[in-house]
């Protein structure tokens, strides 16, 4: 069986003409868009780490949008050569709402952690309260963030919770005070107490004196007089500074016999007659 290709060309030569302009024009298309969303995609990553944005963060936010936009390239050529793309994205769209509502929980975190690590409140290595939680930053992830607690427990929030209460950095600003309280009792000389007190902030070298110190009568208690002392240290020097106060306090209140009083209670007897 002979095929006479020109007959066929002379009869169908306007349909190929067409379809072959379209099929061309949708592969320069292609190529065109396909290289300036990666151009596009570049941009941005140079933008973002201009600014400081988490690579990961960047990296996956960038991998979302740049298949998102090929995807839509990819319809609308389809569109132009005349395929039908409607059952498609109606497909599309109906898979994207059942996966959405079987991980909403998960997809809420994942928007959490892309929230934390772009504006970042705290950093990896921040002593942090979160959602009743106390500890120091250990990694920030996607989905969740963890904290080391000062016993060495592993602490594992859900960056939704995270986002969703108040944080508390302690330690962003450089610098914590540290708040002690000391009680003598009611028969001490308090002017004396306070100068046993300074002596020992002044004399302990993990303090920065130039940020001053505070030491005043905070409570006067049923069995003590309460002294408040505040004073400013790095914060890595915060728990060396706290306990190296608080037993030097204790030896320097015993050398110069200022009592530190046990909680009491008087108890007065009657005899009946």
């Amino acid at each position: 069986m002979n095929i006479n290709f020109s007959e066929y060309w002379d009869k169908y030569e306007s349909i190929f003409l067409q379809v072959g302009f379209k099929v061309l024009a949708g592969l320069f298309i292609l190529i065109v868009g396909f290289w300036l969303i990666n151009w596009l995609a570049r941009k941005a990553g140079d933008l973002m780490n201009k600014r400081d944005v988490d690579q990961s963060v960047g990296g996956l936010l960038m991998s979302f949008v740049g298949v998102g936009l090929k995807i839509l390239l990819i319809l609308s050529i389809a569109g132009m050569l005349g395929v039908q793309t409607t059952s498609f994205i109606a497909i599309l769209s109906a898979l994207s709402l059942a996966v959405g509502l079987a991980l909403q929980g998960n997809l809420g975190h994942f928007a959490s952690g892309i929230l934390l690590l772009t504006f970042r409140p705290f950093e990896v290595g921040d002593y942090v309260t979160v959602d009743g939680y106390t500890g120091t930053v250990k990694e920030i992830q996607v989905f969740n963030t963890i904290l080391t607690t000062l016993d060495n427990r592993l602490i594992i929030l859900p960056n939704g919770k995270v986002m969703g209460n108040a944080i508390e950095n302690m330690t962003a600003q450089g610098v914590r005070r540290v708040d002690m309280t000391f009680g003598i009792a009611y028969t001490a000389d308090i002017d004396h107490a306070r100068k046993v007190v300074s002596e020992v902030v002044e004399a302990t070298p993990t303090i920065d004196l130039t940020l001053g110190y505070d030491i005043f009568v905070k409570k006067l208690n049923d069995s003590s007089v309460d002294f408040a002392v505040r004073v400013w240290t790095e914060n890595a020097n915060y728990w060396p500074a706290f306990f190296h106060i608080t037993e030097q306090v204790k030896k320097a209140f015993d050398k110069a016999s200022i009592g530190i009083p046990y909680p009491q209670m008087d108890v007065h007897m009657h005899q009946a007659n």
